[in-house]
């Protein structure tokens, strides 16, 4: 289990790494590796959920493609959330007059792509409830989430190992209201 956690760590920080790199050449190096581990990572967490879920090889192979189908939209909705949100934090800062027209186009980009998300999810749980019992879906939600929140976890204790402030979005506490909501956007 620990080195399933480690190469989704490694998955997940490697895209974030290729982007650190000025040479094009090592960016596609680490793009490809990226896309080996992940490939990995999911392999064995496909393993999981169908020994965990005792999923018929019909079933793990229509969950298989699904989760393709899905992650890639929202892999790809997430970066664009994420710079959204690193736009953001650009005309947020302090002592610098922000751009109010930039800003609501940012923010309603996030309402937006947050909606997008949910719809994803949707979609996602409509098409997995041909092939899963309402058991097996719920089951492997709490999977994803839990390893999504697990990945979270991992990508902070590495920014606080290399000294750098949580950024927002990335599981940070923040400020909270009673009932434990968040403040702000």
């Amino acid at each position: 289990m620990t080195r399933y956690l480690v190469l989704s760590l490694a998955v997940l920080l490697a895209p974030s790494l290729s982007g650190q790199q000025r040479d094009s050449v090592r960016q596609r190096g680490d793009s490809a590796e990226a896309r080996q581990l992940r490939a990995r990572i999911d392999s064995a967490f496909g393993r999981r959920v169908q020994e965990d879920l005792k999923l018929t090889p019909d079933q793990s192979s229509k969950l298989r493609a699904t989760q393709e189908k899905f992650g890639t939209r929202r892999r790809s909705l997430m970066q664009q959330q994420m710079e959204r949100r690193r736009a953001l934090d650009d005309q947020m800062q302090p002592g610098i007059a922000a751009n109010s027209d930039s800003v609501r186009k940012l923010m309603d980009g996030m309402r937006a792509g947050r909606g997008e998300m949910v719809r994803i999810e949707q979609d996602e749980d409509q098409e997995m409830s041909g092939y899963l019992n309402p058991v097996q879906r719920a089951r492997y939600q709490q999977m994803r989430e839990q390893f999504m929140r697990r990945i979270v976890e991992m990508r902070m204790e590495r920014r606080e190992q290399r000294g750098i402030a949580p950024r927002r979005g990335m599981g940070a506490p923040g400020p909270r209201l009673r009932g434990g909501r968040r403040r702000g956007i």
